[in-house]
């Protein structure tokens, strides 16, 4: 190793003079060869200076043979961990141990591989199998004592029945960098009840408990610090599933539900302890989902998705030298052995393991890598690896990007054996660039960068300077006439004005020197190319200090058409893409832009999206949540455009979309909640909330539109009494009131991509004034005996979009029984008719010769108000009228019982479709909904037909 640089003496000097005011009387009893490992140490790491500062007396116990000295030390971290357990009955004094136990053996671990030549596998072994130590003695203390506290849960012969703990990514594979955190899922074999306990228990419950304290045993952080970030996000169902699954439910979950991704995560899957036949049988029961019997070529194409989707994440967080994201990267080396598990692996037993080098080797056992090819890689991954051990080592924080600061530069390159940082630098690009060559050879790119054939006179548009006038008159001579060569002569100029100003750097400006001419040629042959540039300008000004983006339009003339295409389409598009730049990464792939996924797998995408994010990073989830709307959004309306999906499936799927979003702000905010103040007494051995939401107007109607705000009335089930049983508990009410708040502030708080969505509580009993959350029984109360005729209309437009099975039972009973009350016909008819009037003469923004698609007469509201009014005064008489809450289901509904003749309903859901289409298409264009007086003539007549009819005639 090269002499250590004056810069680390200076930083060791500092840590000692520390060190020896916290070990003042153990540093006579330090022999000098200890004392100069020990500043040498400190020089490298401040995780070692401040472990050692924090338990002095490490310095002198770690012995030089046993331990310094020793390659194998894996096999005595359970026993040793086992006899400081035995003894320890408190829940604080466990954890202790175990944050000391890491501590010491973490900081063995890093003084080996930095200063004493240990191999970076030597580190994968330790680390691992301390994770390992760590998890199971804390899992078996826990155990045992629960046991005791609840009884033992059982199978149906009486048995015990144990938890089996599945350790994913890194710590499965046995390769769990220094400061890693570690995702886990619980599972147990068999369904059952405890016995020996005080009363009975579900084992469901039993280990959802456990696991509860497991958790928190690594979790949480104490004097002593953290054992380890836990993340349970990989489990079925993410974390809107039970924290501890059956086998039965676990294989159910993965024959139906189970994604493509979760095969990725479950190559490295590892049962962390031996349980003898369930261990088996569990096993046996995954590998047929891993690990397909025929040969899957399927799996390129969605490595080759994923691959773009990394560079999508790099971009958004604006990542830079990340050696496990970034090209060349250790995910990439991971998704290189994984393609050939994924796809051989079924059919090849040797292919199915778990770490990393062993993948490698039996690539190339199995010809499919070459050995120079196979070492290549593996030489390459472990000078990652290496690098990624130090980087967190340095301060035990779990960080994959290079340092920009001089010390941490200084230690990197000292510590790799290089004599500065530039060798170091380099020395990482050639091996990261070893890597990103095989990676790209075996998968390949997302989009192939296609040479655009473009005429020169758009070149010489760009590149030279013009007045108003000639150029013009130049654009003329393209074929545009006066009007749109003018339009587009003043966008083409206050861009090149805009880059004048700005602080474009080299790459930039060349990149925009190759895709603006190109740009004019496609926006040339449009039919309104001064509008089209000028939403294109837009976008380009937010991007053009950014060259990752610009770069990515240049080098994909696929994604440089779409957004040709869909900026010409919709102005709402181009203003969502320039909002928010990122959706530029989803023009990428347009099988995916313009293909949105199913209704029913938008939660499950959710969650993978937000598996990228830490868990405990409140801002970073919030950020994501709102990126996945943003993009969700984008693909809705590219269909849309495309004609690839009708009005009413689009309506369908931003309701499905919002739905989504609904249930992981709830969990999240529960989650944030419950961390603080426990949950409900009541409430402590189930899985339930007992909160519900519900949906009102068009996210009641499965009817909301791209910029519709979520109306939402809060309940929570009325038996739920008494406090939490949180370290600072709450009243049940106050707690579901700061539930209710803490989801607002998760929808309306505006970080970079905006707010979620808009939130409207108004329609909650007593609406501003009224509580934030009702108990069930008080929100049935209401509606019996207080609410208005338009609450009741209201409810017509209701329904529960989340939360617990009784209680979506519950408020179906309840909204049945209120719309179906006897009521007088023509009071009622007064009332609507009366409401209708109030609303037109406050909303309508026609002018003369125009018609409001929403309120003008015979509009929109005009056939909502008359479905409700026929809901509402008929429900008593035929009860299936209360089964729908959308117009068309229930004009379709009041066919069925023989209230409306099919043809008067048919023309009614015709005007219905119509007028929203139009309005719809007008929304595309953000353009106000108003069209001239002599539109939808007929559609109109049809309506207030009807509306005069019911309303009047038939009263």
């Amino acid at each position: 190793m090269v002499e250590m640089p004056a810069l680390l003496n200076a930083e060791a000097d500092k840590h000692w003079a520390r060190f020896e005011e916290r070990a003042a009387e153990l540093l006579p009893r330090l022999s000098a060869d200890r004392c100069r490992q020990l500043k040498a140490l400190f020089a490298c790491s401040d995780f070692a200076a401040d472990s050692l500062c924090q338990q002095p007396e490490l310095a002198l116990t770690l012995e030089q043979e046993a331990d310094l000295n020793c390659s194998d030390r894996a096999g005595r971290y359970r026993p040793t961990l086992v006899d400081q357990l035995a003894g320890v009955s408190d829940e604080p004094g466990m954890m202790r141990i175990l944050r000391r136990f890491r501590r010491r053996e973490l900081l063995l671990i890093a003084w080996r591989e930095m200063l004493l030549g240990a191999e970076v596998e030597e580190s994968f072994v330790h680390i691992s199998a301390l994770a390992d130590a760590l998890i199971m003695e804390a899992y078996h203390w826990l155990y045992r004592r629960q046991c005791a506290e609840l009884g033992t849960p059982t199978d149906a012969e009486g048995k015990a029945v144990p938890m089996l703990i599945l350790g994913m990514g890194k710590l499965g594979g046995f390769e769990l960098n220094f400061s890693s955190d570690i995702d886990l899922i619980f599972t147990f074999p068999h369904n059952g009840v405890t016995q020996g306990g005080r009363r009975e228990l579900a084992n469901q419950q039993f280990f959802i408990r456990l696991g509860q304290k497991l958790v928190n045993a690594l979790n949480q952080t104490t004097i002593d610090g953290q054992v380890y970030r836990v993340d349970m996000r990989l489990r079925p169902f993410g974390e809107s599933g039970p924290l501890a699954v059956s086998f039965a439910a676990m294989e159910d979950y993965y024959q139906h539900h189970g994604r493509t991704w979760e095969r990725y995560a479950m190559v490295k899957a590892r049962i962390l302890n031996d349980e003898g036949e369930y261990s088996s049988e569990l096993k046996a029961m995954l590998r047929p989902f891993v690990f397909r019997r025929y040969i899957d070529f399927g799996v390129i194409d969605s490595l080759r998705q994923m691959k773009a989707m990394i560079a999508a994440e790099v971009r958004r967080k604006g990542l830079k030298d990340n050696i496990k994201l970034g090209a060349g990267g250790i995910r990439e080396v991971e998704f290189i052995a994984q393609v050939f598990q994924l796809i051989r692996g079924g059919r090849e037993p040797a292919l199915q393991v778990r770490h990393l080098p062993d993948a490698l080797a039996a690539t190339y056992e199995s010809g499919a890598l070459t050995a120079e090819i196979a070492a290549r890689l593996h030489q390459s991954y472990r000078f990652l690896r290496r690098v990624e051990n130090f980087l967190q080592g340095f301060a035990d924080q779990q960080t994959q990007t290079l340092p920009q600061d001089e010390l941490n530069r200084t230690r990197l390159s000292w510590l790799m054996g290089f004599g500065c940082w530039d060798d170091f630098y380099q020395a990482l690009n050639d091996a990261m660039a070893r890597v990103h060559e095989q990676f790209t050879g075996l998968i390949g790119d997302t989009t192939e960068a296609e040479e655009e054939g473009v005429a020169q006179i758009w070149i010489d548009i760009w590149q030279t300077e013009w007045e108003q006038d000639e150029l013009g008159k130049l654009l003329q001579e393209q074929g545009l006439d006066a009007d749109k060569a003018g339009r587009l002569a003043t966008a083409i100029l206050a861009l090149k004005e805009e880059c004048a100003r700005r602080p474009v750097g080299p790459q930039g400006r060349q990149a925009l020197e190759k895709l603006v001419p190109v740009l004019l040629d496609k926006v040339s042959q449009s039919a309104k190319p001064g509008i089209l540039f000028e939403r294109l300008r837009q976008l380009l000004s937010r991007i053009i200090t950014r060259s990752a983006y610009l770069q990515l339009l240049v080098e994909n003339s696929g994604a440089l058409t779409q957004l040709v295409r869909l900026c010409e389409a919709s102005s709402l598009v181009a203003e969502q893409l320039a909002r928010y730049p990122i959706l530029l990464d989803e023009l990428l792939v347009p099988q995916l832009l313009y293909n949105p996924m199913p209704l029913e797998a938008y939660k499950d995408e959710l969650r993978q999206f937000l598996l990228r994010v830490p868990e405990e990073d409140m801002e970073q989830q919030m950020e994501a949540l709102r990126q996945f709307k943003q993009i969700q959004l984008l693909r809705i309306a590219a269909a849309d455009i495309a004609g690839a999906l009708p009005l009413m499936k689009v309506s369908d799927h931003l309701t499905w979309l919002a739905e989504a979003i609904v249930e992981e702000v709830v969990n999240q905010a529960w989650a944030q909640l419950t961390a603080r103040h426990g949950v409900p007494e009541c409430l402590a051995d189930s899985t339930s909330k007992g909160f519900g939401v519900l949906g009102y107007g068009k996210l009641g109607g499965i009817e909301l539109a791209y910029s519709s705000d979520l109306d939402m009335v809060f309940v929570h089930d009325s038996a739920i009494k008494g406090q939490t049983n949180g370290a600072k508990p709450l009243d049940s009410r106050q707690f579901y009131l700061r539930l209710a708040q803490r989801i607002i502030h998760l929808f309306g708080t505006r970080t970079a991509s905006g707010i979620l969505y808009e939130v409207d509580m108004r329609l909650r009993p007593s609406g501003n004034s009224g509580l934030m959350v009702s108990p069930l029984d008080a929100y049935h109360s209401y509606l019996q005996q207080q609410a208005w005729t338009w609450e009741h209309q209201a409810l017509v437009r209701s329904r529960m979009i989340m939360g617990d099975a009784e209680l979506f039972d519950s408020f179906g009973d309840i909204r049945r029984q209120v719309l179906s009350l006897p009521r007088d016909r023509a009071p009622l008819a007064d009332e609507v008719i009366k409401m209708r009037e109030k609303m037109r003469s406050h909303l309508i923004k026609a002018g003369p010769g125009e018609f409001h698609l929403k309120q003008s007469v015979g509009g929109l509201v005009d056939i909502e108000f008359l479905t409700q009014y026929l809901v509402l005064a008929y429900s008593h008489q035929y009860p299936a009228l209360t089964r729908w809450s959308d117009n068309i289901r229930i004009l379709e509904t009041a066919v069925e019982v023989e209230l409306l003749e099919e043809d008067e309903a048919g023309r009614l859901k015709t005007a219905y479709c119509a007028i929203r289409d139009r309005g719809h298409r007008l929304s595309l264009s953000d353009l106000p909904g108003r069209v001239p007086d002599t539109e939808l003539t007929r559609e109109r007549e049809w309506v207030t037909e009807s509306w005069n009819k019911w309303l009047i005639t038939k009263r």
